[in-house]
């Protein structure tokens, strides 16, 4: 008998251990994707220092990142209020090549920066209500919907004109030509823009019944009208949402490139897309961090950074990112369906 109770007390420690983590599993789950982009990103960042000999992680370079992907990072805060309610927003590059092209359309004319900057904002948030509406009262599929408001917003930009258009503003080029230096760190006022973004997102996401209703919608549309939740109303914000954002981030890339151009933007949903995917957010809805998303817009302007820092042409750019972005989306997913098979 003595014998059997030191076994049990013996066995009892190496019980609790692997409870313990299925516990830790089991409860922060949805926060391993987010984790493993953070854990992709550090070694990101020692393999460039490694290959490229002590010349990679320097203050300058690191604040190109914010720097070079504000735009993509203010559409991927969009595309995250989408995302998390199960759908999808294929619009927003097009959106912001229109919303671009009629910033500097009203600025070429005259116009203050007052009337132009709320127009761009305005413009985008218009075309977001309207993909929103088709898909909650007209039963629209948001690809199909997306895709809708992607050929409405890149034939808006060639309306406005055909060509592209110099921006001469010295309020809009401020925002990407001035320096904040803090020690060895610099960044600019489009990189504020963006990182007040993300923590505005932050903020309603997590601490507003909005935010809550974004996620419940996510988990389970048919249960959150159960609750009472107004599911409409949030779904079309989420879209409306996106929609500014893509306006938001069309003036930046217009002060970034001192012009607007109704090319621009081809293929960036795409981009936003995966990087909200790489920081850890379902495309099933339900699950995911906005402060994810800056990490996987982060990692994507890694591995541009190190692909360009190498010389590789730009075709084989694309492929290498293309590649890498498929192992990381493998390997969260994978992540995920582990910690719930532990359940």
């Amino acid at each position: 008998m003595a014998a059997m109770t030191m076994t049990r007390a013996e066995s009892r420690p190496s019980d609790d251990g692997p409870s313990r983590v299925q516990t830790f599993l089991s409860r922060h789950g949805g926060m391993m994707p987010s984790f493993a982009a953070v854990f992709i990103l550090v070694l990101l960042f020692i393999g460039g220092e490694i290959f490229l000999r002590g010349d990679f992680i320097r203050p300058l370079t690191i604040s190109n990142l914010l720097i070079d992907n504000a735009y993509l990072l203010v559409l991927a805060v969009g595309m995250t209020f989408v995302i998390l309610t199960g759908g999808i927003d294929l619009s927003v590059g097009s959106v912001m090549a229109f919303t671009g092209m009629l910033g500097a359309k009203l600025l070429a004319e005259g116009l203050p920066v007052g009337v132009a900057v709320p127009a761009m904002l305005l413009g985008g948030a218009a075309i977001g209500l309207f993909i929103g509406v088709l898909v909650q009262y007209f039963g629209v599929q948001p690809f199909i919907a997306s895709l809708a408001g992607l050929f409405l917003g890149r034939g808006l930009a060639f309306i406005v004109s055909l060509s592209s258009i110099k921006v001469e503003n010295d309020a809009v080029l401020w925002l990407q030509s001035t320096r904040i230096k803090i020690g060895d760190w610099v960044i600019t006022p489009t990189g504020i823009i963006a990182l007040v973004t993300v923590a505005i997102a932050a903020f309603v996401l997590h601490l507003t019944r909005f935010g809550r209703t974004i996620y419940a919608i996510g988990g389970s549309e048919q249960s959150a009208r159960l609750m009472g939740l107004k599911v409409g109303r949030a779904k079309i914000g989420a879209y409306v949402i996106s929609g500014t954002c893509a306006g938001l981030a069309g003036l930046l890339l217009t002060a970034y490139s001192n012009a607007g151009y109704p090319r621009n933007g081809i293929g960036t949903e795409l981009d936003a897309i995966a990087a909200v995917v790489i920081g850890g957010t379902l495309l099933t809805g339900g699950r995911g961090f906005v402060l994810g998303s800056m990490i996987g817009v982060l990692v994507y302007g890694t591995i541009k950074t190190i692909i360009n820092f190498m010389g590789a042409e730009q075709a084989w750019m694309q492929i290498i990112v293309g590649a890498l972005l498929l192992l990381f989306i493998v390997v969260q997913r994978a992540i995920v369906a582990r910690s719930e098979g532990r359940r």
